[in-house]
C-alpha cells in the first residue's frame, strides 16, 4: 500500500453505455484502450447513476449529493459552482486541479468552474470539429476534433504540472464530449464499422406491459431518429420494420466511431502516465455521466430507470494500492464518487456530502452488501423534445420499484404536462432484460408492498420526499410550484 497521494485523472465521457466497452463483455466493438485500465485495475460491474441525464449526473459526481440536495434536477437548472465539490476539497488541501473539455454545469459568469486553478471548457454541448472553448482568458476556437484537442489540453495540463512541481499531487478532470447526439466521428474512425452489428434481442419490444411514459417516449429510433443523426437518405421503398434496422446500423456505425476515438485518446493519455513512471501512482477513474440505449426496446437516448440508461461504466485502477484485473459486483452510484476519490487523497469529505466512499472495500475486498438498494429519481418531466416522464424508485439486487409521477413541479425544462401516475415493477432475476411490468400481477403483491415500504426508506434517507400532488378546491390535481434549491 502507497504512501503517497494519488494523483486523481478522471476521464468522464458524455453517453458512453456499459454494454460498448470490451471489458463488459460488448458484442457491438472493442476498447482496448479501456480494458487497459480494466487489466489493471477494476471493473465495477453494478455502477448506476441516480439522475440519468447529463447535467444533474454531473453535478452529483462533483458534489456527492443527489438532484434535490445540490438542485440540479434537470438539464435546465445549473449548478452554483460555490457548491463544495470533491475538486474543491482537493484543492483546499493542496491538490493542483484542473479540468479540460466539458462542463456543461451552466453557461456565464455565475457558473464557471470553482476549485479548480486551471479550466478550459466547452460551451454548453460543444461542437464536434473545430470547437470555441472558453477559460479564464476568454473564448478561443480551437481548429480540429473534440476529442483529440482536449485530450492535447490535458497532455499541457499534466506536462507544464509535472515540469513546475514535479512529485505533487494533482486531479485532473478530462470531459469528453464524444459520444453525444449527433454522432460525429473523425476522419480518422470514420468507416471502422459497417453493417451489420449485432441488434439488441429487446429491439421490437412492444412497450405492452409498461405504462403511459415508454409509449409517449420521442426516442424510438424508426421514429425519432432525424436525418441530421443518420448523416444520409434511407434507401426508398423500406417498411417500418426495415427503416428501424436501417436506422439502427447508421446510428450505431457513427456512436461506435466516436467511441474509438475515445479509446485511442484514452490510450495516448495513459501512455504519457507510463512514460513519466506516474501510472502506478495515479488513480485513473474512466466514467460516463450515464448509460444508453444502443437499440435496447427500440430506443436511443437515457433518462429512464430501465438498466441500459441507468447503468455506467466505471473502471479504475491505482496499481500502488489496488489489486490487477479484479471484478466487483458491489452497487455503488454517482453519488460515492466524491467520497471515494476523497478517501484515496486522505482528505476528509465536506460533511454535506452524500454516498460512500467504496474505496476500502476494493482495497480489502469486502464482501458486498447483502441487500443493497439505491434511490433514483428523473425529474425533467415531458421536455417538449424526448417526452420522457417524472418518476422516482429503487433498485435492489433482484428488484426494480419505479413509481412514475408524471409531473414536472413546475421546473425549468419540464412542460405544464400531468398524466395520472402508475407503477412498474421487475424482477430482475427472472426478466433481467426488464420486458415484463409485474407491478399488478397478484403473485408480487407482497413483494410489491415491500419494496414500497423500501422505498419510502431510502427516499427519507436521502433526504427527498414522496410526490403528493396538491389538489384544488374541486378536488382535482393542482400543479405543485414550491421551486427546489441547493441546500448546503
Amino acid at each position: 500500500m502507497t504512501e503517497r497521494r494519488p494523483n486523481i485523472l478522471m476521464i468522464l465521457t458524455d453517453d458512453h453505455a456499459a454494454h460498448a466497452v470490451g471489458a463488459y463483455g460488448s458484442v457491438v466493438n472493442t476498447t482496448p484502450h479501456l480494458d487497459e485500465i480494466a487489466r489493471e485495475g477494476w471493473v465495477m460491474e453494478n455502477c448506476f447513476c441516480t439522475n440519468s441525464i447529463c447535467t444533474p449526473s454531473r453535478a452529483s459526481i462533483l458534489t456527492g449529493t443527489h438532484s434535490h440536495v445540490n438542485g440540479v434536477t434537470t438539464l435546465s437548472t445549473p449548478m452554483d459552482p460555490s457548491l463544495p465539490t470533491f475538486v474543491s476539497r482537493l484543492h483546499e488541501e493542496g491538490y493542483r486541479t484542473g479540468i479540460v473539455g466539458k462542463w456543461h454545469l451552466g453557461e456565464g459568469p455565475d457558473h464557471e468552474p470553482q476549485g479548480f486553478d486551471c479550466w478550459e471548457i466547452l460551451h454548453d454541448q460543444g461542437e464536434y470539429v473545430d470547437p470555441v472553448f472558453r477559460s479564464p482568458e476568454g473564448d478561443r476556437r480551437r481548429p480540429g476534433y473534440a476529442t483529440d484537442i482536449i485530450t492535447d489540453l490535458a497532455l499541457e495540463w499534466i506536462d507544464q504540472w509535472e515540469s513546475e512541481r514535479p512529485g505533487d499531487p494533482w486531479c485532473l478532470l478530462v470531459h469528453h464530449k464524444a459520444p453525444h447526439r449527433p454522432w460525429q466521428p473523425d476522419r480518422a474512425h470514420r468507416g471502422l464499422y459497417a453493417d451489420p452489428i449485432p441488434v439488441p434481442a429487446t429491439f421490437h419490444d412492444d412497450y405492452a406491459t409498461r405504462g403511459t411514459a415508454a409509449h409517449r417516449a420521442a426516442m424510438r429510433i424508426a421514429d425519432h431518429l432525424t436525418l441530421e443523426d443518420v448523416k444520409e437518405y434511407p434507401p426508398e421503398g423500406l417498411s417500418h420494420e426495415q427503416l428501424g434496422l436501417w436506422k439502427y446500423q447508421r446510428y450505431m456505425q457513427d456512436y461506435l466511431e466516436c467511441v474509438a476515438s475515445v479509446d485511442d485518446n484514452v490510450g495516448r493519455l495513459l501512455a504519457d502516465l507510463r512514460s513519466r513512471g506516474l501510472f502506478e501512482d495515479t488513480l485513473c477513474a474512466y466514467a460516463s455521466d450515464q448509460g444508453f440505449f444502443l437499440g435496447d426496446h427500440g430506443w436511443f437516448d437515457k433518462r429512464f430507470m430501465y438498466d441500459e440508461s441507468i447503468r455506467m461504466p466505471l473502471l479504475i485502477s491505482w496499481p500502488a494500492a489496488l489489486e490487477r484485473g479484479r471484478r466487483s459486483t458491489r452497487m455503488v452510484t454517482n453519488v460515492d464518487f466524491a467520497r471515494t476519490f476523497l478517501a484515496a487523497a486522505g482528505v476528509d469529505p465536506d460533511p454535506g456530502m452524500q454516498g460512500s466512499s467504496f474505496l476500502e472495500a476494493l482495497r480489502e475486498d469486502l464482501p458486498d452488501d447483502p441487500d443493497p438498494a439505491f434511490y433514483y429519481r428523473y425529474w425533467e418531466n415531458d421536455d417538449g423534445i424526448h417526452g420522457a416522464l417524472a418518476h422516482y424508485g429503487i433498485r435492489t439486487a433482484r428488484y426494480k420499484l419505479i413509481r412514475f409521477y408524471n409531473d414536472g413541479l413546475g421546473l425549468p425544462g419540464t412542460r405544464p404536462s400531468i398524466f395520472p401516475p402508475y407503477w412498474e415493477l421487475y424482477d430482475l432475476q427472472e426478466d433481467p432484460e426488464e420486458l415484463r411490468n409485474v407491478a399488478d400481477d397478484p403473485g408480487y403483491a407482497s413483494v410489491r408492498a415491500g419494496l414500497i415500504e423500501r422505498l419510502a426508506v431510502e427516499q427519507r434517507a436521502v433526504g427527498d420526499e414522496p410526490y403528493v400532488p396538491a389538489m384544488d378546491a374541486d378536488g382535482r390535481p393542482e400543479r405543485l410550484s414550491s421551486p427546489i434549491g441547493p441546500q448546503r
